[in-house]
C-alpha cells in the first residue's frame, strides 16, 4: 500500500495543526481555572472544552473524517441515547418537584406517644 509524497504531508499537517489546537485548549482550560467561576459555569465551560478537543482527536487522530457515513449515524446514535439516559431522571422526578413527600412512618409513630 502506497502513498503519494502529497497525502503523507497533507496528513502530517492535519497532525500537527491538530497538536497545535490541542496545547492550545490545554492552555485555555487552564487559563479558564484562573477565572474562579461559578461552579455551574466551571463546568460548562470545561466540558464544552474536552468536547471540542475529544472531536479533534476522534476526528483526525482515529481517522473519523476519512469514515463512511454510516460510522457517523452510529456516532450520532450514541450521542441520541446518551442524552436521553442522561435527561431520564429529570423527566422522572420533574413530576414531583415541588410536592411535599410527607414524614417518614416512624416519625409518626413516635410523635403517637
Amino acid at each position: 500500500m502506497h502513498a503519494d509524497q502529497e497525502a503523507i504531508k497533507k496528513s502530517i499537517r492535519s497532525y500537527m495543526i491538530v497538536g497545535a489546537l490541542l496545547l492550545m485548549f490545554t492552555g485555555v482550560t487552564v487559563a479558564a481555572n484562573q477565572f474562579h467561576l461559578a461552579v455551574p459555569a466551571a463546568i460548562t465551560l470545561a466540558l464544552i472544552i474536552a468536547t471540542i478537543k475529544g472531536s479533534m482527536v476522534a476526528s483526525v487522530f482515529m481517522h473519523l473524517s476519512h469514515e463512511k457515513k454510516w460510522i457517523y449515524g452510529a456516532l450520532l446514535l450514541t450521542v441520541v441515547f446518551f442524552a436521553v439516559l442522561l435527561f431520564l431522571p429529570l423527566l422522572t422526578v420533574a413530576g414531583g418537584i415541588g410536592t411535599p413527600t410527607g414524614q417518614p412512618a416512624h416519625a409518626e409513630a413516635h410523635e403517637a406517644r
